[in-house]
């Protein structure tokens, strides 16, 4: 029964008025419980909303243990769910954030997107483009890859370094031909920096899919899509001669 309770679409659920004490008392009394405390964790952490499935996973559980906490979670407005079109056999699947309402519990870096704000704008009143963040882009790549030295190819490597920053990579092709293969990005965690500062942000995107893919030295970038291009933002991979 709850694997058809999952399926079905999620009740609108009003945001808790937080200046109401009951509602706070709610609030508090669903983190109190170890595996909800737990499944917020891991969402304040991700950079991406997550599945059911996936929240399990990092938590160690079933996921028809977790799908319970996750519905008391959403019935007092700690968590929000989207639905998407790529679940099992058609079937939509939710994934799972931390709503607006939810208290930060000081868990979040709140300092972090300010600090990128800053250091864009910086960016740009210093006359800074896209050639210089590709740069700084492919230099980070170049970092980043030293983990992924013996991984069996340089596709599952930036695939997986992808997922890990949060941009959802969706592989388009096979895997194993190194004619093509192009890599979607269903979600982009610079979010609204990336509109604001497409040149820049977009750039240090390239760059660091660049760089990393260089080091490992088996596959090339053919082409990068970005926001600035209003198709879907991707990347497009060859084997390198």
């Amino acid at each position: 029964m709850a694997a058809e309770r999952d399926h079905r679409p999620p009740a609108v659920v009003d945001a808790p008025d937080l200046t109401d004490p009951a509602a706070r008392l709610q609030l508090f009394k669903t983190l109190g419980d170890n595996t909800r405390y737990a499944i917020y964790l891991e969402l304040a952490r991700s950079a991406r909303p997550l599945t059911t499935a996936e929240i399990a996973d990092l938590i160690e559980l079933h996921p028809n243990t977790v799908r319970p906490h996750l519905e008391r979670m959403r019935d007092v407005g700690l968590v929000s769910v989207e639905v998407a079109g790529r679940g099992d056999v058609g079937r939509p699947q939710h994934r799972y954030s931390l709503s607006d309402a939810a208290p930060s519990l000081g868990l979040e870096p709140p300092v972090l997107p300010v600090l990128a704000r800053m250091v864009l704008s910086m960016a740009e009143r210093l006359g800074a483009g896209p050639t210089d963040a590709f740069a700084v882009g492919e230099d980070e790549g170049h970092a980043r890859s030293v983990a992924f030295r013996s991984a069996p190819s340089s596709l599952e490597a930036v695939v997986s370094d992808l997922d890990r920053l949060g941009f959802d990579p969706v592989v388009h092709g096979d895997p194993d031909d190194d004619e093509l293969a192009v890599v979607a990005f269903a979600n982009c965690p610079f979010g609204d920096l990336a509109e604001r500062h497409p040149d820049l942000v977009c750039s240090l995107h390239h760059g660091l899919i660049a760089g990393f893919l260089a080091e490992l030295g088996d596959t090339d970038v053919r082409e990068f899509c970005s926001v600035a291009a209003r198709t879907p933002c991707q990347v497009s991979l060859v084997g390198a001669p």
